[in-house]
């Protein structure tokens, strides 16, 4: 076979220099001892960059003074990024898991986080050759016919090639960082400790902040995506939810060639569905786009209660087939992010809808103390905050209340949301909740950029109605889909 089948690339060095050099790399990987480099450098960096922009700024205007502090920040962060993204793993998975907390960040820095979704350096497939070799128990040419050695896609924690079965399926081939498990325990020690300083200078305390809570978290949903069976797991009870809509497509995985660190699925020729000039090539209606997305979502969160928490352009695709025109598909993929809510969660969330609806302020702050949503001590600040938050709602519904609010109405309420998440001190989601909330902001938000026409509340509706008429005990999850909305 060729490098496609795993040979070593022309003009690599080989034997025992690289294996020596690759052992040394993989050592200072997983001993903690790079991260920590490349993050003091980093903090050394920036605090030269901002102590020499607060010398100039005394011989300068005010205006021109807060300027320079703006860039000297703007340019810590994209250095942060830049860390981040390099190092991968628990800290690419942190970027993007501060990107969605707009209770701890500012506008701008979770903005420049989210690069880290979909953006990331790959690394030659030499480098992670052995690792597809150890996980599959064989050499690479007795699985595939060829595999390109070029990625379709690197994240935080793996990267995705396409490839040829022996039974010539097209796959894609999803393979992890080979040092990411060994490297995890001192990665996660290095992050918390970063973390509590980054708190520290913020001027964030305990008390106002539960670290720990959201630590662990953060901690838990790795673990989790960091087991492709369990990714594999999550796609299939997906794919069988779903699969009372006929324009919503997810890859079947080969289970005989996928392990805790490999996931080969089915590859379906498609167009992200941010590719504008991709979609109108294939003539493709935005809004039957936007409609399929919305009952995917929809039956998702508010009926299965799994659902696929990572919905961006880099997730979501239009399967590019004769039929793309007049019967569009939508392909999810990646499952590495997917949340089951405890039927706890999702009756305390209910239960927080219904006082919303209400407008109720004791019963919809007793449901926030449910879900631990607020810091000891910061009751009263948080009251003061949902009374103007119902305010807003109250002439945003013009009346009929949020479900009677439009997509632009619901995406205002969102905008507010997020203001009271950042102006409130000691109000703190869980993350689980957080991810709730912004799989259906993202969704809104997207139906909004394709076709603004297309009301997404009309369709999400009878799943919201079934999800407030019902009360989740031990099977919550496995409740239908109702058939106004499916079809």
């Amino acid at each position: 076979m060729t490098e496609e089948s795993g040979a070593d690339p022309v003009g690599e060095p080989s034997g025992r220099s690289v294996d020596l050099g690759r052992a040394v790399r993989f050592r200072l990987r997983t001993s903690g001892v790079e991260a920590s480099a490349r993050l003091i450098a980093w903090a050394i960096c920036s605090g030269a960059d901002a102590l020499v922009s607060l010398l100039v700024g005394v011989f300068l205007p005010m205006h021109r003074r807060l300027r320079r502090r703006s860039e000297s920040l703007e340019r810590a962060v994209v250095r942060g990024v830049d860390v981040l993204g390099t190092l991968k793993g628990p800290f690419a998975k942190a970027g993007q898991f501060a990107a969605n907390r707009h209770d701890l960040l500012s506008p701008a820095a979770a903005q420049a986080l989210v690069g880290l979704r979909d953006r990331l350096p790959p690394l030659p497939f030499s480098e992670i050759r052995d690792q597809l070799t150890r996980e599959l128990g064989r050499p690479i040419d007795q699985v595939f016919t060829s595999i390109d050695p070029t990625p379709i896609g690197a994240a935080s924690i793996a990267q995705a090639h396409r490839a040829r079965l022996h039974d010539g399926s097209e796959v894609v081939v999803k393979i992890q960082y080979p040092w990411i498990g060994d490297a995890l325990a001192s990665d996660l020690w290095i992050l918390r400790l970063a973390g509590r300083c980054l708190l520290s200078l913020a001027g964030r305390s305990s008390d106002s902040l539960d670290f720990d809570r959201f630590f662990g978290e953060f901690a838990t949903g790795l673990g989790r995506e960091l087991d492709f069976l369990e990714e594999a797991r999550s796609a299939a009870e997906i794919s069988h939810n779903l699969s009372d809509l006929p324009d919503v497509v997810v890859p079947a995985v080969h289970a005989e060639w996928t392990t805790r660190r490999v996931l080969t699925m089915a590859f379906h020729p498609c167009v992200s569905i941010a590719d504008r000039a991709g979609l109108d090539a294939l003539g493709v209606p935005r809004g039957a786009i936007v409609e399929s997305l919305a009952r995917a979502y929809s039956k998702q969160v508010f009926v299965d209660g799994l659902f696929h928490a990572d919905p961006h352009p880099g997730n979501l695709f239009v399967l590019a087939d004769d039929e793309a025109a007049s019967n569009p598909r939508v392909l999810f993929v990646d499952f590495g992010l997917c949340r089951r809510l405890s039927p706890e969660l999702r009756n305390a969330m209910r239960g927080g809808l219904f006082a919303v609806l209400q407008r109720d302020l004791e019963t919809f702050v007793a449901r926030m103390r449910e879900m631990q949503m607020i810091a000891p001590g910061a009751e009263p600040g948080v009251r003061a905050a949902v009374t103007r938050m119902f305010d807003h709602l109250a002439a945003v519904g013009g009346g009929t209340g949020p479900l009677g609010a439009s997509t632009g109405g619901v995406l205002a309420l969102k905008d507010e949301a997020k203001r009271l998440l950042q102006e409130t001190p000691g109000l703190q989601l869980p993350n689980d909740l957080l991810l709730y909330a912004k799989t259906l902001s993202y969704l809104f938000a997207l139906g909004e950029a394709l076709d603004p026409g297309t009301d997404l509340m009309k369709i999400a509706l009878p799943y919201l109605l079934r999800f407030l008429s019902q009360s989740d005990g031990a099977a919550g999850g496995q409740l239908a889909g109702p058939a106004s909305a499916a079809g």
